[in-house]
């Protein structure tokens, strides 16, 4: 399996992080077999293109709440580093609070 779990939507809140913020977080790696995803489907467009990272950031976006990783941006990169067999992405992981803190 490539992939801790495939899902289709954000089951995190609504975190309003724009793009700035991201960049401000280190990219680090995370295993592909950690993520969950929030996208079932990916348009093989934007897979394929050779300049697909050109308008956005160069690293995939993660949000870390309640002791899971949800891959929230960067599902083609990560699809394409299983095709190479990478078992790592880099990505800039947000970390929302836990409900109960």
């Amino acid at each position: 399996m490539i992939f801790k779990r495939v899902g289709d939507s954000k089951p995190y809140p609504d975190h309003d992080t724009e793009l700035r913020a991201w960049s401000d977080l280190p990219p680090r790696q995370i295993r592909l077999d950690e993520l969950v995803t929030t996208k079932s489907t990916l348009d093989l467009e934007t897979l394929l293109a050779d300049d697909s990272t050109f308008y956005g950031d160069l690293f995939a976006h993660v949000v870390e709440w309640n002791g899971e990783l949800y891959l929230e941006d960067g599902l083609h990169r990560a699809l394409r580093a299983a095709l190479q067999q990478r078992p790592v992405i880099h990505a800039r992981v947000l970390q929302l609070p836990r409900p109960d803190a």
